[in-house]
C-alpha cells in the first residue's frame, strides 16, 4: 500500500487530535457539547493565526522566535490605540507588517540567520510593547469582542474560525501561484531564480503575509480575553513551531501543510485540557505537551520510512 507524503502530513495530525478529543470525552463526558467545546478550544484561534504565520516563515527556510512577543505586541495595540483611535491603529500595524516584510529582505541580502536576526527583533517588539502598555490593561474593541464571542449554531466559533482559516491558507498556500512561488523559495531557490522571479519580493511578501496573520492573532486573542498584556502572548512562539511541526511541515525544504498546522494548532490547545482532566500539575504540563509532540514526530517518522520502502521497491 502506497503513502503519499501529503496523506502523511494530514493524517498524523488528524488522528492526534481525534485520540485527544477522544479522552477528554471518556474523561469528561459534559465537553461533549455546544458549550463544551466551545471551553475547550476557546483560545485555539489565536494560536492558530499564530502557527500559520510561523508556518510562512518555516515555508521559505526560517523561523521566527519573536512571533510570541509580536503576538503580544498587537494585542496591546488593539487594546489600546485600535480600540481608542482605529486610524492610529491601523497605521501602526501597517508599519509593524511594512517592518516584517523589511526583516525578510535584510536575512536574505545580507545572509544573516533568521534565528538571531528575529531573536533581537524580539527584544524590540516586546520594548514596544511595554511602552504602549506598561501594566496590564485597555479594552477590546466592540466588534473584536463580538467577532470572537458570537454562537453560530450547531458548531462553535472556534472551529468555525479554525476551519475558515485552514480552507483559506490551504488554497493561498497550496493552489495559488503565490504560495508555489514561497514553497519554492524554500524548496528550490536557484530554480525560482532562473525562471525570472525575484526571491527578494517573494521573501517580502511572504515575512508581510506572516506579519498579518500574527496581526489577527494579536486581534483575536484581544477579542476573547477582552484586555492585554506586554506577555501575554510569550508561549506563542514555541506554540507556533510546534503546532508547525506537529501538523507535518519541516524546517527546510519548504513542505508545510496549511491545514496539518491548524490541526496541530487545536491538537496544542485541546492538550492542555487534556492534561488538566488528568490532573497534571501545571509545572509539568509544558513537559508532557513536549512529549505528545515526541509521540507524534515518531508516529511521522515511522510512516515516513514505511513510503521511502515503498518508492524503492
Amino acid at each position: 500500500m502506497k503513502i503519499s507524503s501529503g496523506a502523511v502530513r494530514l493524517v498524523i495530525p488528524a488522528a492526534s487530535l481525534a485520540v485527544l478529543l477522544a479522552a477528554v470525552f471518556y474523561m469528561q463526558p459534559r465537553a461533549m457539547s455546544y458549550t463544551g467545546l466551545n471551553l475547550l478550544f476557546n483560545l485555539a484561534v489565536p494560536i492558530a493565526l499564530a502557527t500559520v504565520a510561523q508556518m510562512l516563515i518555516m515555508a521559505v527556510n526560517d523561523l521566527d522566535l519573536s512571533m510570541g512577543t509580536f503576538v503580544s505586541f498587537c494585542a496591546c495595540v488593539t487594546a489600546t490605540f485600535l480600540q481608542a483611535s482605529p486610524a492610529t491603529g491601523i497605521l501602526i500595524f501597517l508599519g509593524a507588517i511594512a517592518a516584517y516584510a523589511a526583516i525578510g529582505v535584510i536575512i536574505y541580502v545580507r545572509e544573516l540567520p533568521a534565528i538571531v536576526v528575529t531573536l533581537g527583533m524580539s527584544f524590540v517588539w516586546g520594548g514596544l510593547a511595554v511602552l504602549i502598555l506598561p501594566s496590564p490593561g485597555g479594552a477590546a474593541p466592540g466588534w473584536a469582542r463580538w467577532l470572537m464571542t458570537s454562537k453560530p449554531p450547531f458548531v462553535p466559533m472556534a472551529i468555525v474560525a479554525s476551519v475558515v482559516i485552514a480552507l483559506a491558507t490551504h488554497f493561498l498556500i497550496m493552489r495559488s501561484s503565490f504560495g508555489v512561488l514561497i514553497r519554492g523559495v524554500g524548496g528550490n531557490v536557484r530554480s525560482v531564480e532562473r525562471a525570472g522571479w525575484s526571491i527578494v519580493k517573494v521573501r517580502a511578501a511572504a515575512y508581510a503575509l506572516a506579519g498579518l496573520f500574527a496581526m489577527l492573532s494579536g486581534i483575536a486573542l484581544v477579542g476573547l480575553t477582552t484586555s492585554a498584556d506586554a506577555n501575554i502572548a510569550l508561549r506563542y512562539t514555541l506554540l507556533s513551531i510546534a503546532g508547525v511541526i506537529l501538523g507535518g511541515g519541516e524546517f527546510v525544504g519548504g513542505k508545510v501543510s496549511p491545514i496539518g498546522a491548524v490541526i496541530g494548532a487545536l491538537t496544542l490547545a485541546l492538550a492542555g485540557s487534556f492534561l488538566s482532566f488528568m490532573r497534571i500539575s501545571p509545572d509539568w504540563q509544558i513537559g508532557a505537551q513536549g512529549a505528545i509532540l515526541i509521540v507524534v514526530l515518531a508516529m511521522r517518522l515511522f510512516l515516513n520510512r514505511l513510503e521511502k520502502r515503498e518508492k524503492s521497491r
